[in-house]
């Protein structure tokens, strides 16, 4: 997964990388040649005294020194550029994939999840590039090269090579292949923080109102332990790691001066030579650690590329359309045929076969005991998620053929959780329609009975608004909820038990007013509140997925028992009739 991921989305960066593999071959090969100048100054300059021999070489040097800095610096800001550049486009397709995501899907991977692989595993991907650009290009010429360069010092002394060599690489590879497991655990225990975490700051109030600050401490101090754990018993392996390849290092060091001191007095060798051997076989350890630095970062990113490319190969159950519908005719007729949905691997279905037809200047209310569907049946609409089976059809045109632009601008839900974005009132209730004036965001708020408590606020429309709300009240969550929906004008409002954090005084104001401003729109309302939809025009009775009654409030009183007893677990007879 992580060759798939580096080789999609590294191609438009083809030419950048191909000189970052220029600057990094001439900064080795520079690497490489001093050692051998600095054997040639000692063996024709030092020994022999000849002090013009060592400052023409030793300017060379300098140049050599120069040039391989040069190089060094372009391959770094290249390859910092390209790396941050791929984490960059990297996030960019996890978002707009998970933006595709209808509720299933989201619901499928978690929030903390989803958070945790867009931002953190994409990290680590994006740190692996790096260092790959910056170490890793020239550690295989560093290795090669420097075995080739020992080989033209002695080559009997090079013989310390052939043990040095295959002993690093198997002791990293047995480090390694322990350190993987530990790695997926890591990203998945920091999946649960992230969750524990989240929930905590989400339900703060809920938590206080219960004293449950004691128990939620033992519940993120549990998952932050476990995550602990797992970190030092990876940091136990990278810590063993650095010791191996030291200890390899000095141990075939000393036995390249013991023998090379014994090829010098037997006059196989000069002693430049052992000095760039030794040399040699620094750059020749360094590589390995190098690689080794790499090999301890690879698990962990081939990991997070595995759980970033489960997002971006999971496809929405939402499909849009190949060939969209972007004009309708008719205005603000909703129907629902036949309706079916049934969540993936579900025993039973949410919905069975619903019918409803909701018209132009009419209220159409859905009503139900909890758990019977009304959320579902109204989250079909606007496509949060498709039927199974049947058909949900807008002016005659099945939403699944609609433009998603047109279909958003037709028809707008008012959720059951009224959600606000981190921002002013004003940004809120533009967040439909950018283009409305002052004028018609104080029109939407007089008619949702939230222009009082606005006006109150330092600021008025410029007061800010906290992430997800939470520095207002439930109602007045509510309340601007429904007047960001004014704001847009749908040809179809869908309000999902959008009033029951209202009293009943404001409730009925509400009620009223929304009455005249949507008097020529099509509006179907899910309540839980008998009082909220008594007055409509049209009363659907959901029961464990099912019509089981449709009427006006008197005729079902009469006639259905379901919604009867509804009715009569709210009001009295009197108040019913």
């Amino acid at each position: 997964m992580l060759i798939k991921i580096l080789r999609a989305y590294l191609g438009p960066y083809k030419k950048p990388l191909a000189v970052l593999v220029v600057f990094q071959l001439l900064q080795t090969c520079a690497t490489l040649y001093l050692p051998t100048l600095n054997a040639d100054i000692i063996d024709n300059g030092v020994v022999r005294g000849d002090t013009g021999y060592i400052l023409r070489y030793g300017g060379v040097m300098i140049a050599v020194s120069i040039a391989q800095v040069v190089c060094n610096i372009g391959a770094v800001y290249i390859g910092a550029r390209t790396a941050s550049a791929l984490g960059r486009d990297v996030r960019a397709s996890v978002f707009d994939r998970v933006q595709s995501f209808s509720s299933r899907e989201v619901g499928r991977f978690g929030a903390p999840s989803l958070i945790t692989r867009t931002t953190n595993d994409v990290q680590q991907i994006q740190m692996l590039v790096l260092m790959t650009f910056t170490l890793m290009v020239s550690a295989p010429i560093m290795c090669v090269g420097g075995i080739v360069m020992a080989l033209g010092q002695d080559v009997p002394l090079s013989a310390v090579l052939l043990a040095v060599v295959p002993v690093l690489g198997i002791a990293v590879s047995l480090i390694v292949r322990k350190m993987r497991p530990l790695f997926r655990q890591m990203q998945k225990r920091l999946d649960t923080v992230n969750r524990v975490l989240r929930e905590q700051i989400t339900g703060n109030r809920v938590i206080r109102a219960f004293v449950r600050d004691a128990y939620e401490e033992g519940r993120f101090r549990g998952a932050n332990t476990e995550l602990t754990d797992v970190a030092l018993s990876t940091g136990r392996l990278m810590a063993l790691m650095f010791p191996t390849v030291m200890t390899v290092v000095n141990v075939s060091s000393i036995a390249v001066v013991w023998f090379g001191a014994h090829r010098i007095d037997s006059g196989g060798m000069e002693i430049g030579a052992l000095t760039a051997f030794l040399a040699y076989l620094m750059q020749i350890v360094m590589s390995v650690m190098m690689a080794t630095f790499m090999f301890m970062m690879v698990p962990r990113a081939e990991v997070c590329a595995e759980r970033i490319q489960e997002v971006l190969e999971t496809e929405s159950s939402v499909v849009p359309p190949v060939k969209p519908v972007r004009e309708l005719r008719a205005h603000g007729h909703l129907e629902v045929r036949g309706a079916d949905f049934r969540y993936p691997g579900a025993e039973e279905p949410v919905l069975r076969a619903v019918d409803l037809v909701a018209r132009p200047g009419e209220t159409t209310a859905i009503i139900g005991s909890t758990g019977s569907g009304k959320s579902t049946l109204l989250g079909l609409v606007p496509r949060l998620f498709d039927v199974t089976d049947g058909q949900v059809l807008v002016d005659g045109t099945d939403v699944r053929t609609l433009d998603p632009a047109l279909l958003a601008k037709t028809v707008s839900l008012v959720p059951q959780k009224p959600y606000l974005f981190s921002g002013t009132v004003a940004t809120n209730l533009r967040y439909g329609n950018p283009d409305a004036t002052d004028e018609e965001l104080w029109h939407a708020l007089e008619v949702a009975q939230a222009k009082e408590f606005v006006q109150g606020l330092e600021g008025g429309l410029d007061a800010p608004i906290a992430q997800g709300g939470t520095n207002v009240s439930g109602g007045q969550r509510q309340r601007l909820s429904i007047a960001r929906t004014l704001v847009q004008r749908p040809e179809i409002y869908l309000f999902d038990d959008s009033f029951s954090a209202l009293d009943y005084a404001t409730d009925a104001a509400l009620r009223t007013a929304l009455g005249r401003e949507t008097a020529e729109a099509t509006v179907v309302i899910v309540a839980q509140r008998v009082s909220t939809i008594r007055e409509a025009d049209r009363i659907i009775v959901l029961d464990e997925g099912r019509v089981v009654g449709t009427g006006t409030h008197h005729e079902l009183m009469d006639g259905n028992d379901t919604y009867r007893e509804i009715v009569l677990s709210q009001l009295t007879e009197a108040e019913a009739a």
